[in-house]
């Protein structure tokens, strides 16, 4: 129960019992304070031979010890599975799942969950029942895009009496992919050349134009099947119509302002994303090294919005 040692911050499996070897346990600023007081009421009861003190002295001693066990017993065999967070923007609350599941025949009363990291921790406290399950959530606010991991997960809890404190590091293998925080800037104006913002007018619905190589991240809606089926071993190729089309925009990376840093930009691209999103228009984006072609819908954002928080 007492046993210390130092522990490598490896990876844990996905599940995790709360064995005898992994739990710790100290007194906490109060224990040490009711010790303190147990100290000068003993010292009191000896100089003036008090019968009643001694025997006061000795009942609050041994609930201090009852509590080490019953402190220790809230966390011992506990299963806890923590699980991803979905994407947020810099500057969001990221939610980690973590599923508890209480194997013991009694109750486990105020256990605390918490993130340490730069960013702002909030603790989720759960009780959970006998022979029951229960999944919280354990925010931290997350300040850099990017995909995030966190350094550990601690569980702790100092029931039932606060004199002591036990707890335990996790160390799961979760992350949370954070995209790059929103920037609204208006929207340019459409123009040719190297725009920001390219109308494409030959993806119209009224006349068929011919044919062109399909391109990655493309929806298969416009492949040419039965030019396909013909000739298997060429590349797919999707219809081009003209007249009376759909808008599409391509938002170009070369075009946010050039001395604005990295992160400005990505900023910008982000809340251009999310604009073209809301007016249901099909958009594509380019960066240096990738490029979406035009389309519109969750998995295109989502799949935008992960090239973003991924740019080195």
């Amino acid at each position: 129960m007492f046993f210390f040692r130092f522990r490598k911050a490896e990876r844990d499996h996905p599940t995790v019992i709360l064995t005898q070897r992994r739990i710790y346990i100290l007194p906490t600023r109060t224990g040490l304070l009711f010790v303190l007081v147990l100290v000068l009421m003993l010292t009191g009861a000896i100089n003036y031979s008090l019968s009643l003190g001694h025997a006061l002295v000795f009942l609050l001693a041994g609930l201090f010890f009852v509590a080490i066990i019953h402190t220790f017993r809230n966390l011992l065999d506990l299963r806890v599975t923590p699980g991803a967070a979905a994407p947020v923007f810099a500057g969001e609350r990221a939610e980690f799942p973590v599923f508890l599941e209480n194997t013991r025949p009694h109750d486990r009363i105020a256990l605390e969950f918490s993130l340490p990291a730069s960013g702002t921790s909030s603790a989720a406290r759960a009780n959970i029942a006998a022979n029951a399950s229960l999944t919280i959530a354990v925010s931290l606010e997350v300040l850099q895009r990017g995909l995030f991991r966190p350094e550990r997960l601690t569980l702790s809890s100092c029931y039932p009496l606060g004199l002591f404190r036990a707890w335990t590091h996790l160390y799961p293998d979760i992350s949370c992919l954070v995209y790059p925080r929103p920037l609204r800037t208006p929207m340019p104006a459409p123009s040719g050349g190297n725009a920001a913002m390219q109308w494409q007018g030959e993806n119209g619905q009224d006349d068929f134009a011919g044919l062109r190589q399909r391109q990655p991240n493309e929806s298969f809606r416009r492949v040419a099947w039965k030019t396909a089926a013909r000739d298997p071993e060429r590349p797919l190729l999707n219809k081009q119509f003209s007249g009376g089309g759909e808008r599409e925009l391509i938002l170009d990376w070369s075009s946010t302002p050039s001395q604005s840093g990295t992160e400005t930009r990505l900023s910008i691209l982000a809340g251009w994303i999310l604009e073209s999103e809301k007016q249901q228009v099909n958009y594509g984006l380019r960066l240096p090294e990738c490029f979406f072609a035009p389309s519109r819908g969750t998995p295109h954002r989502d799949a935008c919005l992960k090239a973003l928080a991924l740019y080195a």
